[in-house]
């Protein structure tokens, strides 16, 4: 197994006033050429939206695009037509294929909004666009991880789907609780992003924020410290 450790302090920032973001991987001002993708994951935006603000129109094509809001909410509206707003609990699914327009607003004009957006390279292009999103009970699944994106052809219907060969989970466990992750493409690598608390993999201890890249692998396991929330993104490597 390889493991490659990331801290929360060596991502890149960006403070817009209405707008404070931290990025895993090199996006808009901030080019860091260690730092391009990992395998297909291209983006993991870490983000903070002041109330009533928001990504006014803008496209996209050819990604796939997860969104998951951690607290509040956002309003979303669409080239094709949809419009509506996601919160906790939910994740969002955008193929932008051929090509998409679409906002992204806090639904609140006082809270902030926090949320992550991932892009993954499709394995598909020039597709139709589609638009998905889905309520997942994550707090009343503790100590599991719960599928919440797979592959389009190795989806059972209880996940949303993209076009790669992708698996997302997200996780609430107990403090001094193990799990063990178990590859589901041989060859896959696995993203680890660490949302909150404190955990420990290969020898190495995660707080908040911190990433890990992993490959090499059949399992791998994860030790517990703290109550933790992780988010696990399985993507190709090439």
């Amino acid at each position: 197994m390889t493991t490659q450790l990331f801290e929360s302090n060596t991502r890149g920032k960006a403070d817009f006033g209405w707008l404070k973001a931290n990025f895993s991987f090199s996006f808009g001002n901030y080019f860091n050429p260690e730092r391009l993708q990992f395998g297909m994951l291209r983006v993991l935006n870490d983000d903070i939206i002041k109330g009533g603000m928001g990504f006014g129109t803008h496209g996209h094509a050819n990604m796939e695009i997860i969104t998951i809001p951690l607290e509040g909410g956002l309003k979303h509206r669409d080239s094709m037509g949809n419009i509506g707003v996601i919160g906790f609990g939910e994740v969002q699914v955008m193929s932008a294929g051929t090509g998409v327009e679409h906002s992204e607003m806090n639904a609140s004009h006082i809270d902030e909004a926090k949320t992550l957006q991932l892009w993954v390279f499709p394995d598909k292009e020039e597709v139709t666009p589609r638009y998905d999103q889905k309520s997942f009970d994550i707090e009343n699944q503790i100590n599991t991880f719960v599928n919440i994106v797979s592959p389009n052809d190795m989806n059972d219907g209880n996940a949303l789907w993209v076009y790669q060969k992708t698996f997302f989970y997200l996780g609430i466990f107990d403090s001094n609780t193990r799990s063990t992750y178990q590859v589901r493409i041989p060859n896959n690598g696995v993203y680890l992003f660490l949302i909150e608390g404190e955990i420990e993999v290969n020898n190495h201890v995660l707080k908040a924020r911190d990433a890990m890249g992993i490959t090499d692998f059949e399992t791998f396991e994860i030790k517990i410290i703290t109550k933790s929330k992780i988010l696990l993104v399985e993507v190709p490597m090439n």
